[in-house]
């Protein structure tokens, strides 16, 4: 992820406004007071009714809405609702369908996975802008061939470029190679065979090998939603401060690390609800919810407005105060507040609270940097010491002690809810041995020879573990069990304190030892998780910068194979190549629960896409009765109980 720039203003104008002045006039405006009272404005429905707000905070702070040049997923979070992709999720299936968003139907492919062709639906307009000169300007194919483009451009950076890569999108690879070699600026108009527009509504992608899943790469809307060449080129260096696209909401006020607030897009296309969702039959709840919404146009509520506060007991008052109207993630250290025995709090319960629960697709991991002297390399001893630090760890007191239960244990790379998890596989990963550390330690010379108390290299010279870390309170106390897991083998841990997004970009450049975050999944597909080994993604998802040939060529055969026993046995493959070298120690997944106030209807998880503002209402005068909430498992999570 690449930080946004500052030069500018931190606050953006409403966007009516903006359409309004001049672009050097924009300047003037973005600090004012007004910005704020204009958006309450612009946002109130035509009847007089007050507007419908969805309020809440994020606990991590954004890093931009330039969607080439994000990756992190608080920002992940919102682009998708402001831009789209050719393809999205169906909102209430489960398991997951992927199903036309600004494309008519579903693509056309050819016989060898390799040729996709895809027709746009006519009639999709951007949001209004000053770029656009007054004229309303449609979504043609040519703009999903720009936007692609602008991943490979080495001038924007983007973080996502291994991926796109990945694609083997003919032609792609090799023009960026040359403007790379040549030091000549990427030619936005020059034909690329795998990426070409047919006519004003037909894209095709023609890719180099076979690829069965293509197309769930362009159901990402946070990702490889449309960008129009003439905002980008209207706002040089301002990309991620100026995002507009086709989606339901448009970016009207922005405070950095502080504020951000969403609205309505008011020239957004007919889509209602029951026509957008099909749930399963024996989905009682999703069934219901269809009928509830039937003739709804979306999006259904007028604003979304977010905070950044990432510690955790602020976030949790904030909510109880009524500050905010849904918790995203309730903080593990309060979760026994609000979920004392696994049923929703009877004082929230009381006020028409509802809780809902699901087993995430994500994993909680520590990175250990390949590169680095310390805990890098593949020599017997360098490998020893990972596996070493990995079996000191105790993640069940993590899961018990600071997150109060809510996650279990992670045997491998894998996601749940992705192709590749199984849930019966079992691996050192999971294990917590300190006995078996200690002997790892000492058969490899990793010994205390000064006399000081704690283990040195092997030649001697001092051993002290660096890990990044953030300064929140909840995080100390996680990296306090580690330390103590650690000292406790004669390991000495010490920590490099920074903000989350300086963090992740000195990870993404290779200037950090270990590091211990956590990533979600964007897509059904556990190809996103392999990356982490593929060196083909190192400076992208391959945060230890791990490279192995053997490794590369499962990866490869992965890409192009079709899911069933084969795939499957290559996955199970690079589990046990992960689990020998340790270049991440796969800590554990984690069951996340959200709560809405009773104002908000129709809310649900989604298991990997982000958006779904628009699939929620706020009723103004919702209907509570005291003691009847409790916890919702959501169709097709299957969380266990409570421990």
């Amino acid at each position: 992820m690449c930080c946004a720039s500052r030069s500018r203003s931190d606050l953006i104008a409403p966007r009516r406004w903006a359409a309004a002045a001049a672009p050097l006039l924009l300047a003037a405006w973005l600090s004012g007071p007004m910005a704020s009272a204009g958006a309450q404005a612009q946002s109130a429905p035509p009847d007089g009714s007050p507007p419908k707000v969805l309020r809440f905070a994020l606990r991590v702070a954004e890093t931009g809405f330039d969607p080439a040049k994000v990756s992190d997923l608080y920002s992940r979070m919102i682009t998708p609702h402001i831009f789209e992709g050719l393809y999205t999720y169906d909102h209430l299936a489960r398991p997951a369908r992927m199903k036309p968003l600004t494309a008519a139907a579903l693509p056309e492919v050819s016989d060898d996975f390799r040729t996709w062709t895809v027709r746009l639906r006519p009639g999709i307009y951007f949001t209004d802008d000053p770029a656009f000169k007054g004229q309303r300007r449609e979504l043609t194919a040519q703009d999903y061939v720009y936007t692609i483009k602008r991943f490979a451009d080495p001038a924007v950076l983007s973080p996502s470029w291994s991926e796109v890569e990945e694609m083997g999108l003919l032609g792609l690879k090799a023009y960026r190679d040359e403007v790379r070699k040549r030091g000549i600026p990427f030619d936005y108009d020059k034909p690329i065979e795998g990426l070409r527009a047919l006519d004003r509504y037909t894209l095709q992608f023609k890719v180099a090998e076979t690829r069965p899943r293509l197309m769930e790469n362009f159901a990402q809307s946070d990702l490889y939603g449309a960008v129009a060449r003439e905002v980008i080129e209207a706002y040089p260096g301002q990309s991620a401060a100026h995002p507009v696209g086709t989606g339901p909401f448009v970016l009207t006020q922005w405070r950095r690390s502080s504020r951000i607030v969403l609205e309505r897009n008011p020239d957004y296309r007919p889509r209602f609800y029951d026509q957008e969702v099909q749930p399963a039959e024996g989905d009682a709840e999703g069934q219901a919810l269809k009928a509830r919404f039937k003739g709804r146009r979306l999006p259904m509520i007028d604003r979304v407005e977010l905070s950044i506060i990432e510690e955790n007991q602020p976030r949790w008052l904030s909510f109880l105060n009524g500050e905010f109207n849904f918790i995203e993630r309730v903080p593990e250290d309060y979760i026994n507040q609000a979920l004392p025995n696994g049923r929703i709090a009877p004082n929230l319960a009381k006020l028409g609270m509802k809780a809902y629960r699901v087993s995430a697709t994500d994993v909680l991991f520590t990175s250990f940097n390949m590169e680095d002297p310390v805990v890098g390399g593949y020599t017997p001893e360098k490998v020893a010491l990972r596996r070493a630090i990995g079996l000191a760890m105790d993640v069940g007191r993590e899961l018990r002690v600071a997150r109060r239960g809510q996650g279990y244990v992670a045997q491998s790379l894998y996601l749940p809810n992705t192709t590749g998890f199984d849930p019966d596989f079992k691996s050192e990963v999971g294990d917590f041995d300190p006995a078996r550390a200690k002997a790892l330690l000492d058969l490899y010379g990793y010994v205390d020879k000064d006399g000081d108390g704690w283990r040195d290299l092997p030649d001697g010279r001092p051993l002290v573990l660096e890990s990044l870390t953030t300064p929140e309170a909840f995080q100390r106390q996680i990296d306090e069990i580690y330390q103590k897991n650690l000292a406790a083998v004669g390991l000495k841990l010490v920590f490099k304190t920074g903000k989350w997004p300086e963090n992740l970009k000195a990870m993404r450049a290779g200037r950090y030892s270990i590091w211990s975050l956590a990533t979600s999944g964007s897509k059904p597909d556990g190809q996103d998780s392999l990356a982490r080994m593929y060196s083909g993604q190192i400076n992208g998802q391959n945060y230890a910068r791990f490279s192995m040939p053997a490794l590369d060529k499962l990866y490869n055969e992965a890409s192009h194979l079709p899911d069933g026993p084969q795939r499957e046995a290559v996955f199970l493959e690079t589990k046990r190549i992960a689990a020998a070298y340790m270049p991440y120690k796969y800590r554990a997944h984690r069951y996340i629960t959200d709560i809405t106030r009773p104002e908000i209807v129709g809310y649900r998880r989604a298991p990997f896409w982000q958006n779904w503002w628009e699939y929620v209402d706020i009723d103004a005068q919702p209907a509570t009765v005291a003691g009847r909430s409790s916890v919702t498992a959501q169709a097709g999570t299957a969380p266990a109980p409570l421990r």
